[in-house]
């Protein structure tokens, strides 16, 4: 049975990690340990684990667990209990979301973030939709957010009329908008309580945008990179110095802009390999490896030269 009237996870920044594999596609727990840490100490509020960043079609469910639970262990080890947890439970069935979902409580998430199925796109009607994620709320032993990405759910673009209805759910706690569509996000954050109901813009070139739209912070990519920067956004909007805040935003919209250019997942694992010394490039095959040249990264190189300031 799902909790009674849960509340959403504090507002902040959440980076959707990527996982890491050695040259055999397994996966890398040291490397995943070493990522965990950094965006911790870089100040982020949580970590989403199998977000579409973190590969989580690639993943076996044994594979899921074992990323929940070596980050939320990796988390406590190191005096960052406070950081929270998010996993990704996004399936093709309700029934298979149903038990990814408890896997995910069990493993020590906190929040599960639930993609639309996309198996059928034109048969995914607007009652269909909603029966599937309350059916998925109403089972969940944690509370459950709207994933809204119709780049990979086959073009299915959730509206704020159907995330609005959801959000009168219990047990329905939060969006991640991957539309950037900051006009829906204005209309949900104006029309449900923001302690009831918590919207993320789901890309960082919207992130200061959406904050001046009432949005509860971010969950976006391009924090697996900087993390500090992305903080010090959150804190210079925060303080009311908007004008300064503007200025590290533009940056973070261009590095975004190259980062998606790229191939976001294997764009990160190159950068954060490059500049910071651990991990590797693999990704899971149909997806391929990502290589950094100075013409396509200038505006990635300038936000990291800026986190390291920091």
């Amino acid at each position: 049975m799902s909790p009674a009237n849960s509340i959403p996870p504090p507002p902040g920044v959440y980076v959707p990690a990527v996982v890491y594999f050695d040259d055999n596609e397994d996966l890398d727990i040291p490397a995943l340990k070493a990522h965990v840490l950094r965006l911790a100490k870089g100040g982020i509020t949580g970590i989403l684990i199998q977000g579409s960043n973190g590969e989580a079609q690639h993943l076996s469910h044994e594979e899921k667990k074992e990323a929940i639970r070596v980050t939320r262990q990796t988390l406590d080890e190191n005096g960052f209990q406070q950081v929270v947890v998010v996993a990704g439970t996004g399936a093709l069935s309700t029934r298979e979301t149903k038990k990814l979902c408890a896997d995910a409580a069990e493993a020590g998430a906190g929040f599960c973030l639930v993609l639309t199925p996309s198996v059928w796109p034109g048969l995914m009607t607007p009652e269909n939709i909603l029966r599937f994620h309350r059916e998925v709320a109403d089972a969940s032993p944690i509370p459950t957010m709207v994933y809204n990405f119709p780049v990979v759910t086959a073009g299915i673009n959730l509206t704020s009329d159907i995330i609005g209805a959801l959000a009168q759910h219990p047990n329905i706690v939060g969006t991640k908008l991957s539309c950037g569509d900051v006009g829906k996000l204005h209309r949900l954050t104006s029309s449900v309580p923001a302690t009831k109901f918590a919207t993320f813009p789901g890309v960082s070139d919207v992130f200061l945008q959406g904050l001046v739209s009432g949005s509860a912070g971010l969950i976006g990519a391009l924090p697996n990179i900087a993390p500090k920067a992305h903080m010090e956004v959150y804190r210079l909007y925060k303080a009311g110095k908007i004008t300064e805040a503007a200025k590290i935003q533009a940056l973070l919209g261009h590095a975004d802009w190259e980062l998606t250019s790229l191939g976001s997942i294997g764009g990160i694992k190159a950068a954060v390999f490059k500049h910071w010394g651990y991990g590797n490039v693999n990704v899971r095959g149909p997806l391929g490896s990502v290589e950094l040249t100075a013409s396509t990264t200038s505006k990635l190189e300038e936000l990291i030269a800026y986190e390291k300031s920091l």
